[in-house]
């Protein structure tokens, strides 16, 4: 038994706080799309890539928690960060040319990252979280999530600042010139500049992930293997079987699920929403930063209200705010547009922190990882419905809109301005079929499961 006056649980604290950072700390975050074109793939291999990658934290993302629980959280985190680093890996030494080759080392690598993005999903919270329970700590968890918030969006900030910075050789060339260097910056290397750094913090995650402690007894099981697959579903079926018979806390999931999925849609295309609302598209980089310096904020905010107010109050605060920000985006206002966006991203902070802060606290330590991986199940799903339903309704709205006059460029605005509304139609009645359902329960269990 660790002593109390052991350094570890801090230690854990801050090396999840850490690995938090350097692990969504990416480079090339605001050229994403831009740099899988640039290296030679076509839209519809980057859009099969991106549905390799969603596929794969589906799949492995419950059985990872449930792994957690059973091999331990620290050893997941370590294979999470060796993943990471072969994943950039292969991205930054990748030959350009045979476009083949490119396509199925990317989808090697897409895979890898949805491999790595389950693991880490639920087993650093569930590590970090056991680190400050094992010694009566679990109220300072709101503070934990509070700081966590500020340092990635820090992290977001560099990230995003540097990583279109170092994209442009002709920025990177001015800068070298004013310092003296004389520098003649190629397309080239600015190609690859945002992996290399990536590369670079994806290493040092690995190494945090080294410098991590178990949280209780570290006696891994010794069974064959087949045993501790066996354990593994048993641990994923009592999770699942416990989230479904818990009905307050599959109500949580549902509304952050909701939540999640219409706000990740519509801020997953920011850069077309900016484009209509005429900001240039010199400011979406600016824009990205900006928006992150709201996670200084928002986490205060939220610990704020989860010590002033039970669950359900908090879900229907969070809803009005995503309602008026629906609202604000539907109407398309150019330039003042960007204040809606900016609510919409304020809420993707509450409900972040929401589900995490309440999660954590009506889940056992034996299964917190594998209830964790359930959410982000559950948020995946939701993604990809919610992706599927809009790829639909695009479609619906071309056909409505086949004897436009208007030029291809221009329709396609069109269309997602007419898109916007059903955003917030869809958004209202499922919300309100939500609370019609659980309202009883979110009013008279807060108390006694999250109080």
């Amino acid at each position: 038994m660790t002593s109390l006056s052991s350094p570890f649980v801090i230690s854990n604290v801050r090396l999840f706080l850490l690995f938090r950072v350097l692990f969504n700390t990416r480079f090339y975050y605001p050229i994403f799309s831009i740099l899988f074109l640039d290296f030679g793939l076509t839209l519809s291999q980057f859009a099969i890539l991106n549905a390799i990658w969603a596929a794969t934290i589906v799949i492995c993302e419950v059985p990872s928690g449930a792994l957690a629980d059973i091999i331990g959280r620290r050893n997941l985190l370590v294979l999470a960060g060796g993943l990471m680093v072969i994943e950039i890996a292969l991205w930054a030494f990748v030959p350009v040319g045979n476009v083949t080759l490119l396509f199925w080392v990317f989808a090697l690598n897409r895979v890898l990252s949805g491999m790595a993005e389950a693991a880490a999903s639920g087993a650093d919270e569930a590590l970090a979280y056991d680190s400050l329970a094992q010694f009566g700590m679990s109220a300072d968890w709101g503070r934990v999530l509070e700081r966590l918030g500020q340092l990635q969006a820090a992290g977001f900030v560099v990230a995003m600042t540097l990583g279109g910075v170092m994209y442009d050789p002709e920025l990177l060339t001015r800068i070298f010139a004013y310092l003296g260097a004389g520098l003649d910056i190629s397309k080239q290397l600015t190609l690859r500049l945002p992996i290399y750094c990536t590369l670079a913090t994806a290493i040092l995650t690995l190494l945090t992930t080294l410098k991590m402690k178990e949280v209780g007894s570290t006696r891994h099981k010794q069974e064959a293997f087949w045993q501790t697959s066996r354990d593994a579903l048993n641990l994923v079926w009592g999770a699942g079987c416990w989230i479904f018979k818990t009905p307050v806390v599959i109500g949580l999931i549902l509304f952050g699920l909701l939540y999640d999925s219409v706000v990740r849609m519509l801020l997953t295309m920011a850069s077309q929403y900016y484009r209509v609302i005429d900001i240039p598209e010199s400011w979406f980089g600016v824009l990205g930063s900006f928006m992150a310096l709201f996670g200084f904020v928002v986490p205060v905010l939220a610990r704020y209200l989860t010590a002033r107010y039970n669950l359900l109050v908090n879900l229907l605060l969070t809803a009005m705010i995503i309602l008026i920000g629906l609202v604000g985006i539907s109407c398309v206002w150019p330039i003042w547009g960007i204040a809606p966006a900016l609510i919409l991203f304020t809420s993707m902070h509450l409900t972040s922190f929401f589900l995490s802060f309440y999660l954590n606290k009506a889940a056992s330590s034996q299964q917190r990882a594998t209830v964790l991986s359930f959410k982000g199940l559950f948020l995946n799903v939701g993604y990809g419905i919610i992706g599927l339903l809009y790829g639909v309704l695009l479609a619906f709205l071309r056909h409505a809109n086949a004897e436009s006059p208007l030029g291809e460029t221009a329709l396609k605005n069109a269309i997602f301005i007419q898109s916007l509304p059903w955003f917030l139609g869809y958004f209202f009645l499922v919300a309100v079929i939500l609370l019609f359902v659980f309202a009883r329960i979110l009013v008279t269990e807060p108390p006694q499961t999250f109080s």
